[in-house]
């Protein structure tokens, strides 16, 4: 049964008042999951749009698998289903910049700000946030009003917009009411209570790639398992996440040392083994779950 909202939030099913339904995609697990379920009709109303906003930093693996993704879509809904990719530039970009003490002009002239990225800063704090907001949300966010058929600040009726995003049981603490009024968020995964575990079981089942986790190749939220798995399995995403570490510490006027890793030293010093390799002892479990690209 359609829900009717009143206002922007989040629904528990499809939304009444929906001009435009848009798929939020990142090429991971969950909205790989989501996207290929929503093409064989096990959630709908099938989406109008699935939209991939580009960061400049993803690894190779995920645009491979994305650009995959947007061909299976495209020919299973025989277009049906538009696929977009959105970009508010490059975070790589910006870090070069602010390491050379360069910026950029915005389109008015002006100059342009460096957007903050978590990184861990040598005092035991983090940089603020800003990354997700700047080169994900933003851009999506306009796509959607252009895709409505409104100018920027033009007023949208309120629920205008249904927004799926797959965020699974495991993570539902992710899981937020939209910010726009006339967007709503909606969470198919939640609602079908799959779990990343069930998402990965349901593309094997049903003879699709599992694809690796979805990233900035410089993510500090990475866990020592991921930055083991990307060293031993992507050098050259490897390369790069070191590249971008020692960028960091070399911004001119900076406060605090950055760092991509917890432990606050320069990310090919980090120790990445486990203890039972460090003691000598091999756990093929944890290779395994490398493997996996968790």
């Amino acid at each position: 049964m359609a829900v009717k909202i009143k206002r922007g939030g989040w629904s528990w099913g499809p939304v009444e008042t929906a001009k435009l339904r848009t798929l939020s995609v990142g090429a991971g697990v969950q909205s790989t999951a989501l996207a290929l379920m929503a093409i064989n009709g096990e959630v709908g109303p099938l989406p109008d749009v699935m939209i991939f906003a580009d960061p400049g930093a993803e690894t190779g693996a995920t645009m491979d698998h994305l650009a995959w993704l947007e061909a299976e879509v495209t020919k299973r809904t025989n277009g049906r289903m538009l696929t977009l990719r959105v970009s508010n530039g490059s975070i790589t970009e910006t870090i070069e910049r602010r390491a050379k003490g360069t910026v950029a002009l915005r389109k008015d002239g002006q100059p342009s700000r460096f957007v903050s990225a978590p990184f861990f800063t040598e005092n035991g704090g983090m940089g603020r946030r800003q990354c997700t907001r700047e080169f994900k949300i933003e851009p999506i966010t306009k796509q959607q009003r252009a895709l409505l058929g409104y100018r920027p600040r033009q007023r949208i009726p309120v629920g205008s917009c249904e927004v799926w995003i797959g965020i699974s049981t495991d993570e539902v603490t992710r899981a937020s009411s939209a910010t726009e009024s006339w967007c709503v968020h909606r969470y198919p995964l939640l609602e079908q209570r799959m779990s990343r575990h069930d998402c990965e079981a349901w593309l094997q089942r049903n003879g699709y790639p599992v694809p690796p986790k979805s990233a900035c190749v410089f993510c500090p939220y990475r866990s020592n398992l991921e930055w083991r798995w990307l060293k031993e399995n992507d050098p050259a995403a490897w390369a790069e996440a070191v590249r971008i570490d020692d960028l960091i510490r070399q911004s001119p006027n900076m406060t605090h040392r950055e760092y991509l890793h917890r432990d606050r030293v320069p990310l090919s010093e980090v120790d990445l083994r486990t203890d039972s390799q460090r003691n000598g002892q091999h756990s093929w479990l944890l290779e395994c779950e490398g493997g996996c690209g968790l």
